[in-house]
């Protein structure tokens, strides 16, 4: 009988978090001021973020130590499990080996607390006593309201109108954990009354959201901002799933060939590929492919350019893959993935050719979501489910080319709290939603004349 779980022992959580920066053979371009258009500097962050933050931000160390105190709280659910999908594999009848990484065995189901805890601890040590946030799906904001009740923080959570709507359980967890919460855009801000004003009916955005938290923050001596994604020091802090899954990759005595993540802003396909990315770059042969909507296919369609990470433009100017800052994707259920930009950082590897992206519709995404919880038994969440797919296909591909491969995917949350849209799933509701050139055409149009990236 073939070992299914992969464990590691507490002792074995990792002492520091990697930075690929230093190993990136292209640098990410600066992000500028929107007013000077120079790069921006500390100065210029600190009214939204804790110094240590804003210099793992900008640190081309290879490692940062990881404060004993976030330690202790990750000792909570990590280092978390490494699985053999033997029952997906003899469901397709693949000769390829699958292995997902299982994040949903957090408090908040998902990857976010890596990042969230660690957050919450720099605001405190620094003095700050209340964070503000964005949320889409609502794994962020629960994630946060988690770690702020911990730490003592106050939060005020803005989560995105259409996931507010479709995923109530996700609000009561947020509340659960003492945050307060606002479906976005709202009228408790002057950029959300803005657009309210405009579209009475809009579903929102993640760049509404973050408009809000961020103007939310901006106003009160006492708030921090928080990003689930995107950042630098965001991806950094999830890299422990990485680091995990190579020494567990090393007990069940294999290596990926293919590294799998579902990417939005990309925190967890960070947390998951930069590990193995610093294999690849120093010389082993390994594709990484990252997966994403087709209502919202920032790596696939976007445009490398300069652009604001929020609809309001109140943020620095991000070198990045984007969509239009004011792009407002489609309702798809995967509300985690809904961004129209993404991490600079991964925005560069594409470019330089060490990771690939797809785009998938959302109802063969759930297909191969009910095929992997009718196998392996878990409830995957929309947005990992996308990564589910991206294996599956691989591995069909695969037989097709007479070969077999090892496959690694991060299943970064459960989806118990998204079990509406598995119920529009069987009930033949769920449509496929590609993207609405129309309205990337118009949203790119609306950034001619930013700085254009070298």
């Amino acid at each position: 009988m073939e070992q299914t779980k992969f464990l590691l022992d507490e002792s074995e959580l990792p002492k520091r978090w990697y930075n690929i920066r230093a190993d990136m053979p292209s640098p990410p371009q600066p992000t500028l001021h929107p007013g000077t258009g120079e790069p921006v500097g500390p100065d210029d962050l600190a009214p939204l973020f804790p110094m240590e933050l804003i210099m793992q931000e900008v640190s081309e160390e290879p490692e940062i130590a990881i404060p004993d105190e976030v330690l202790d709280i990750y000792s909570l659910w990590r280092p978390t499990p490494l699985y053999r999908a033997h029952r997906l594999e003899g469901a397709i009848g693949t000769r390829s080996r699958i292995f997902y990484k299982y994040e949903g065995v957090s408090p908040a189901g998902s990857h976010k607390p890596n990042t969230a805890v660690a957050q919450a601890y720099y605001n405190v040590k620094e003095g700050r006593t209340r964070l503000s946030t964005e949320t889409g799906a609502g794994q962020w904001g629960s994630a946060l309201a988690f770690a702020c009740k911990l730490f003592g923080l106050e939060c005020k959570v803005y989560m995105v109108k259409i996931s507010y709507d479709q995923k109530p359980f996700r609000r009561s967890l947020i509340q659960a954990w003492g945050a307060t919460i606002v479906a976005s855009p709202s009228e408790e801000t002057e950029c959300g009354r803005a657009i309210l004003e405009e579209h009475p009916d809009s579903p929102g955005s993640l760049g509404i959201a973050i408009s809000e938290a961020v103007e939310d923050a901006a106003l009160r001596e006492d708030t921090a901002y928080s990003l689930g994604s995107v950042l630098n020091h965001v991806l950094l802090h999830q890299t422990v799933i990485g680091q995990e899954a190579i020494a567990q990759m090393e007990l069940a005595g294999a290596f990926p060939d293919v590294v799998i993540g579902c990417v939005g802003g990309g925190s967890n396909f960070a947390g998951l590929a930069f590990p193995f990315l610093r294999e690849k770059i120093g010389g082993r042969d390994i594709d990484v492919l990252a997966c994403e909507p087709a209502a919202c296919p920032t790596l696939t369609r976007g445009l490398f350019a300069y652009d604001f990470g929020d609809t309001s433009k109140l943020t620095p100017l991000v070198p990045m893959h984007t969509l239009g800052h004011d792009f407002i994707p489609e309702p798809i259920h995967a509300g985690g993935l809904r961004y129209h930009g993404v991490a600079p950082m991964i925005s560069q590897l594409m470019i330089d050719g060490l990771i690939r992206a797809e785009a998938y519709l959302q109802t063969d995404v759930f297909a191969s979501a009910v095929l992997f919880a009718g196998s392996e038994g878990i409830i995957p969440a929309p947005e990992a489910s996308h990564a589910i797919h991206g294996a599956i296909e691989t591995a069909r591909a695969a037989d097709e080319a007479g070969e077999e491969r090892t496959i690694l995917f991060n299943l970064s949350g459960h989806g118990h709290f998204d079990m509406a849209a598995y119920d529009n799933y069987f009930a033949g509701k769920l449509e496929d939603v590609a993207l609405d050139e129309d309205e990337m055409e118009r949203a790119l149009h609306a950034i001619e004349g930013l700085p254009t990236p070298a």
